[in-house]
């Protein structure tokens, strides 16, 4: 049988080098690359034709979101999972409407992690337990909303560049939209967020979880 190839994608190295050592561990599988930020992972992608993307959310550059569009667009049979510290539901249906095939939190269990690559390469969805029970109660009548259900892919992108303290130049730059589009997103964002500046935006972001302080893995 063969091996099942892997790429992971995560800014911080310390992070990397404990997943790869649970992947290296596991029969069946292999790490074929590394990158650290959402331009590294497709450029990774298109270069090694993983079976697997490991995909951190919040990073330097395009982010995971956008990397992971990128690459779903240009791979098709290339199967991402999200793995981030944030289990909110507005990140997991994003990215599961977007194309990913699985979403797993970074406090996930090791032996999760293996046998989610192994569903998603076997062409099976995965969501982490802890994940799929905050997302069933969501469902739950009575369950409170949160504002960023509403928000697009590419809303829930530009508003992360944008917490990350990234301008208007810095994002048409990155996502190859003009300057216009992006001020476009911005307002949107604040008015679907019921927000009027950067400040209010990511103290909303903040009180969701969304975000953790300034900056988060």
């Amino acid at each position: 049988m063969a091996s099942i190839r892997v790429i992971l994608v995560d800014d911080h190295e310390l992070v990397r080098t404990g997943v790869r050592r649970i992947l290296d561990d596991a029969s069946g599988i292999t790490v074929v690359a590394e990158a650290s930020c959402g331009e590294e992972a497709v450029s990774a992608t298109n270069a090694h034709k993983p079976d697997v993307v490991l995909m951190d959310i919040h990073m330097p550059g395009i982010g995971g979101i956008e990397a992971t569009r990128k690459i779903l667009r240009s791979h098709a049979k290339t199967k991402v999972i999200a793995l981030t510290v944030h289990g909110d539901k507005p990140y997991a249906v994003q990215l599961l409407k977007g194309g990913a095939q699985g979403f797993l939190t970074k406090g996930c269990p090791a032996e999760e992690v293996i046998k989610a690559i192994r569903a998603v390469y076997a062409g099976q969805r995965y969501v982490g337990t802890d994940v799929a029970q905050d997302l069933a109660l969501a469902l739950l009548p009575g369950a409170e909303s949160s504002p960023f259900d509403t928000l697009s892919q590419r809303e829930m992108q530009v508003l992360l560049m944008l917490t990350e303290g990234q301008g208007i130049q810095e994002i048409s730059d990155r996502l190859c939209l003009s300057p216009k589009t992006v001020s476009t997103y911005r307002y949107r964002l604040y008015d679907k967020l019921d927000v009027e500046n950067d400040v209010e935006l990511i103290r909303l972001a903040i009180s969701h979880g969304i975000i953790e302080g300034m900056r988060s893995a």
